[in-house]
């Protein structure tokens, strides 16, 4: 089976993409794009993991309520 993957960069095209990189950002805004970008990566993980919470917690009071109605309904 072949594996068609989306990003697949080795050597010589990670210098160029690097080089590229160093061209229109220069090395002294380099720091400055990285630690952009680390931020905004850690921004969507928090974002991630609490919407992710929010439907775990969701979810499990639709669970309890259901429950809850078929106790009632044995109770009957």
């Amino acid at each position: 089976m072949e594996t068609i993957l989306l990003f697949n960069f080795f050597g010589p095209e990670m210098i160029v993409i690097f080089f590229a990189i160093l061209l229109l950002f220069g090395g002294k805004k380099i720091p400055e794009l990285m630690r952009g970008i680390g931020k905004g990566i850690r921004e969507f993980n928090t974002a991630r993991s609490t919407i992710e919470s929010e439907l775990k917690e969701g979810m499990n009071e639709t669970e309890r309520k259901e429950a809850e109605k078929k106790r009632e309904k044995t109770a009957e």
